[in-house]
Order: structure tokens, then sequence, then C-alpha cells
């Protein structure tokens, strides 16, 4: 006789599936408590942790979101500038620049702060713009490089101490320890250095990729004051 051929009454299947997502729902609870109990016993250097992580994503956003507005540019801007310049219209050309008010159209605008004088200090103006200029766009980079180093080490710290804790209470328990309380204490150690980890790799990710597109920005800087330098060199028409 075929198993598979026997009918199952409507109410019977429906018992049968309601206990089934019963069980899986109360599998995935457990799942979800129990990762979030582990965490609460990591101890205080758990805290810390989620203090780093909290200000590695607040600087990735807010970076992102400022250096998303620095990066947009006017393809026509050096175009206009040329035409100002050449026509002798200065005080038009420093307000597009402070218009357009991006990192190039603050060193462009140095630059004509400068004509006139020789070309060394016009270069040497728009260069001590360009590090303003990056510094600022680097704010807060250096939280991300302290989160990255630092926070796999403070997991690292709290798993020591957690192995300290777990092997004295195991001498104090003398010959009534088990392994299920030293394999509790041990595992219960080790969530600090997991912890440490992925703040650690979110905050490297989130510095290398930021170091990027300030990069790009820094390069696109570069071609726009050689593109000012240019037009000061080059006679007009």
């Amino acid at each position: 006789m075929n198993l598979l051929q026997i009918p199952v009454p409507g109410d019977t299947a429906q018992a049968i599936y309601d206990t089934m997502q019963q069980v899986a729902t109360a599998e995935t609870e457990a799942v979800t408590m129990n990762a979030f109990d582990l965490a609460l016993k990591g101890g205080w250097l758990m805290i810390v942790l989620l203090i780093l992580l909290l200000m590695t994503i607040y600087v990735l956003i807010e970076r992102t979101l400022v250096i998303n507005k620095e990066s947009k540019e006017d393809n026509s801007f050096m175009n206009r500038i040329k035409d100002y310049i050449h026509d002798g219209k200065i005080d038009a050309a420093v307000a597009l620049c402070r218009n357009t008010d991006t990192p190039s159209a603050r060193m462009v605008e140095k630059g004509i702060s400068r004509l006139g004088r020789p070309t060394a200090d016009v270069m040497s103006a728009i260069e001590n713009q360009g590090n303003i200029e990056i510094s600022k766009l680097e704010k807060g980079l250096p939280v991300l490089a302290t989160s990255a180093s630092a926070a796999p080490m403070v997991g690292f710290l709290g798993t020591v101490t957690g192995m300290v804790n777990a092997f004295m209470s195991m001498a104090n328990s003398g010959a009534n320890v088990s392994i299920t309380t030293l394999s509790a204490g041990i595992y219960e150690a080790l969530v600090t250095t997991v912890a440490g980890l992925i703040v650690g790799i979110i905050a490297l990710f989130s510095y290398n990729y930021l170091t990027t597109r300030i990069k790009g920005i820094v390069n696109k800087l570069e071609m726009r004051v050689m593109e000012f330098m240019d037009i000061l060199n080059e006679p007009a028409v």
C-alpha cells in the first residue's frame, strides 16, 4: 500500500501546516534572540564597538553626501572664465566662481584675485587654496582609520579578558567544572572578536571608498588649475 496515496483530511492538513509554520517561526525567533543575547554577553566592550560602528556609519554617509555635492561641476565653467578674463570682465569671473561654489571654482577665484602678480605667486595662492579644499574633503577620514585599526584590537581585548574570566571560573569550580561551562565562557569571549572584525571591515571599506572618491576630485582640481594657468598664459584673441 502506497502511503503517499492515503488521503489526508482538510482539517488535519491545515493543522500540520500551522504546526510547521509555528515551528519555523519559533526557530527564527530563537536564532534572533540567541544572537542578541550573545551580543549582550560580550560585555561593556561591545558598547565601545557599537560607538565605533555608529561613528563609522555617520562619517560614511556624511562624507558621501559632501563629496557628491562637491564633485558636481558645470562643463562650461572654464570656457566662461576664459571669455570673462580675455574680455577684461574680472568682476564677472569672480561672481561666476562664487555662484558656482565648488572646490575648483574657489581655487580659480583665488587665482583671479592674484592677477597682475608673478605667475609663481598666482600658482602658490591656488595651491594653498587647494590644500584647504582637500583638507575639507578629508574631514572625518581619521575617524574611519581609527575605527578600522582599533575595532579589531578592542574585540581581541574583550576576548582575552573573557578567556581569563572563563579560566578563573574553571579554577574556582575545582573538580566540579564541566566542559559545558568552559565552552560557554569561551564562545561568549569570542563574541567581541567577531564584532570587532565586523566593525573594522566596515570602517576599512568605507575609508578606501571615500579616499578613492577624494582622489578623483583631486585629479579634477589639478586639471582645472592647468586649464586656468593656460588661460592666463595664452594671448587673448
